[in-house]
């Protein structure tokens, strides 16, 4: 029964993995999971111990169990195209779902006030490589993993233009560049290369003893530099380095509104840019910020009011 499962659970990452699914949650708890079934000597996957195991967790939010039963779903599913015996639990029965979290927009000065704040860091290859990394999360609306794993080879400065490669949904894209920002990335290489002489990797941005940077230690340094930027107190959150990518995107579509330009054959380009897996998750910035809201409101004032 032990080999069973857990050959079955080997297979089914192996497989939705080489479809380029990335599955890292679903790699961590369904190894859990399988132990449950194990425990309870059941050959075959139940509904009742689906919602069993999901709701296991104490003093959590309940959309943690939602997310739970969701991974369980997606084992469930794959087993029972082989064994019609397997059940898949129904999603309505644990129906809750946490709420996108606001975004935080920044305003041009306070993206200001934290590339300036890089110089508190005391060490001129952590200033250059933190004001160049947070800019071009800036400019460039990438995710901060993406912009972590660019290596030499995805910059190239001759043509303008970024590949990000493997991204979120193991899709592959380009983002070209303003002209400032590879100047911007052109003068940093210059400075890391001089600071770094002998890197061990071949990322393009690098950490102080020259290996490619971690996300924990990126997080904790952002941190620091909300709060050297004068950017801690916010309401009604504290912003986070993703809402970066949501300025970004906002900010764009808010200077199409203001331009006249038809937002909605736009949306596509844009999501595309950013490599979302489709324009429904672009189209969520048109609801979720209410300078959107109020700019979209304004424009269709002046289309009712215009003469016909």
């Amino acid at each position: 029964m032990r080999r069973t499962f857990r050959h079955a659970l080997a297979d089914y990452l192996t497989s939705r993995r080489a479809l380029g699914f990335k599955l890292r949650r679903e790699g961590i708890l369904l190894p859990h999971f399988v132990a449950h079934l194990e425990q309870t000597r059941s050959a075959f996957i139940t509904t009742a111990l689906a919602v069993e195991w999901a709701t296991q967790p104490q003093d959590v939010h309940p959309a943690w169990w939602t997310s739970r039963l969701i991974v369980v779903r997606g084992f469930a599913k794959y087993l029972q195209t082989l064994d019609p015996r397997h059940q898949v639990p129904p999603l309505e029965l644990l129906p809750h779902r946490r709420t996108r979290t606001m975004p935080y927009i920044y305003a041009p000065a306070e993206i200001t006030a934290l590339l300036a704040a890089t110089v508190t860091l005391r060490d001129a290859l952590k200033t250059e490589t933190y004001r160049t990394f947070l800019g071009l999360l800036a400019v460039s609306g990438m995710r901060t993993g993406e912009a972590i794993a660019l290596d030499d080879r995805d910059v190239d400065l001759r043509r303008g233009g970024l590949v990000i490669r493997k991204a979120k949904f193991g899709k592959t894209r380009e983002v070209p560049l303003h002209r400032s920002t590879a100047h911007a990335l052109e003068h940093y290489q210059r400075v890391r290369d001089r600071l770094a002489p002998r890197r061990v990797v071949s990322s393009f941005f690098v950490s102080t003893v020259g290996t490619r940077l971690f996300y924990q230690n990126v997080h904790h340094t952002f941190l620091r530099l909300i709060s050297a930027a004068g950017l801690d107190g916010r309401e009604p959150r504290r912003p986070r380095i993703h809402d970066l990518r949501h300025t970004f995107a906002v900010r764009t579509v808010l200077a199409w509104h203001r331009a006249g330009q038809d937002v909605e054959a736009q949306l596509p380009l844009l999501s595309t840019y950013l490599g979302h897996v489709g324009p429904s998750a672009t189209y969520w910035y048109l609801t979720a910020v209410p300078e959107l809201l109020e700019s979209a409101t304004r424009r269709l004032e002046r289309v009712w009011a215009a003469p016909v």
